[in-house]
């Protein structure tokens, strides 16, 4: 597909005349106005298309898979574990080895019992109490942050504004000191920019590059697992290392992956939420507006609307266990189908004018979050906080934050990253 903002007819791309949602360097690099023209087009001539699965150099691409486009096709597949399953991994239309699916993905790679088990246990890290602490910890990394950049008029609001904040965040709730901060954020960005050369260059081998980022935060959570077993403190790990329900405790190995999955998870759909946030305030100051008119009204439907037009995580898998009939299409047991959460947030059926951004869009059925059922973000309450707080200090102190370039977007069909975001405000603002 070309990259030439000037194609706009998706009849035209890829084979059968159809866009070509397995072309990572072509579809999922064109202008996202051309994506969603895209999709349309698909809801609308063919909602569950077949494609053969992408070539990424370091796995054997399989049969194939069947793309999910359509709301409802989404929230019934979430609702039916049972059939729709986790099991064979959740992160990759290509199948990746199964030890490797299950360190990367943890309880997202699961399936019950497997699954409820280890949620049970890490829910017990998620209490009411520790939430509300936690949003006490927000406040004040927002505004240290907004500090931080507030005399200088402009900055990357990637790197120094919304990366910042859920990497703090979670890396202190779970007692990573900050010396560890910028180690933790380079690990992440290479697990979820392995298709990116920025992150993991040209030529370099993927699966070592994944294995070592992985293997090296892991070994930081043991570590500081053994230590919070022996002397707990008020962190989320000494919660987990400590939990036990119906006499089971999570392992070291479960722990290390549980961390890589919260760290990543927790950081890059956070902070991209915040990053295309901007984006879409610059592009619709008639939205800017009426959220900065009505701050405390507006924020939830605002959070929610951003996570619906964003969609960080851009699709799930899952495989079927037995036949079923979805849509009207026939699967069959083994079939891979990817859940797009992207263009399923922009279902006209569900979304009325899907593409205009709408801060007090209501209701708001999006499935940012994932779709409903048992594996709905864990972290979608701490997330909404997180972004509100974040958009509170940032309207009310800068609140002329504008984008003054294009975004440069990660390459990836799987992340709907932003990796540097150039904005621009008048310096000195509020205290």
């Amino acid at each position: 597909m070309s990259t030439d903002a000037t194609t706009t007819d998706p009849t035209a791309v890829g084979p059968g005349g159809r866009p070509d949602l397995s072309d990572v360097e072509g579809f999922w690099t064109v202008p996202v106005e051309e994506r969603a023209a895209a999709f349309a087009w698909l809801r609308t001539n063919e909602p569950i298309p077949f494609y053969p699965e992408p070539d990424f150099g370091h796995l054997e691409p399989g049969p194939g898979f069947f793309a999910l486009t359509r709301l409802d096709d989404i929230v019934e597949a979430s609702r039916t574990p049972q059939v729709f399953t986790s099991g064979s991994g959740s992160t990759s239309v290509v199948d990746q080895p199964p030890e490797f699916a299950e360190f990367f993905g943890s309880m997202i790679n699961m399936d019950d019992p497997r699954h409820a088990r280890l949620r049970r246990i890490v829910s017990r890290g998620f209490t009411p109490r520790r939430l509300a602490q936690l949003t006490e910890d927000v406040q004040r990394s927002a505004t240290r942050i907004v500090d931080d950049v507030i005399d200088r008029g402009e900055c990357d609001a990637v790197t120094e504004i919304s990366a910042r904040l859920p990497l703090k965040i979670v890396c202190d709730m779970m007692g990573i000191p900050e010396s560890q901060h910028r180690f933790v954020f380079d690990r992440t960005n290479v697990i979820l920019g392995a298709q990116d050369p920025e992150y993991v260059p040209e030529g370099t081998d993927v699966i070592t590059a994944l294995l070592t980022a992985g293997g090296e935060l892991a070994a930081l959570m043991k570590e500081l697992g053994a230590a919070r077993e022996k002397n707990p403190t008020d962190d989320v790990t000494s919660a987990l290392v400590n939990a036990e329900i119906d006499g089971e405790r999570l392992t070291p190995d479960e722990l290390a992956s549980f961390f890589v999955l919260l760290v990543v998870a927790g950081n890059e759909t956070t902070r991209n939420a915040i990053s295309w946030g901007l984006k879409f305030l610059t592009d619709n100051p008639d939205q800017r507006a009426a959220w900065l008119a009505d701050l405390d009204g507006v924020t939830p439907t605002a959070i929610d609307e951003i996570v619906r037009l964003a969609s960080p995580v851009i699709y799930m898998r899952r495989t079927l266990a037995r036949n079923a009939v979805l849509g009207g299409k026939e699967l069959a047991a083994g079939d891979k189908v990817a859940l797009f959460y992207w263009a399923a947030n922009r279902d006209p059926a569900h979304f009325p004018d899907p593409d205009r951004f709408d801060v007090r869009r209501s209701p708001n059925p999006h499935v940012g979050f994932g779709g409903p059922g048992p594996h709905f973000c864990l972290g979608a309450h701490l997330a909404r906080r997180e972004m509100a707080v974040m958009f509170r200090e940032l309207l009310t102190r800068v609140p002329d934050i504008h984008v003054t370039g294009e975004p440069q977007r990660l390459r990836s069909m799987f992340i709907n990253g932003i990796k540097h975001l150039p904005v621009a405000f008048t310096a000195g603002g509020a205290r």
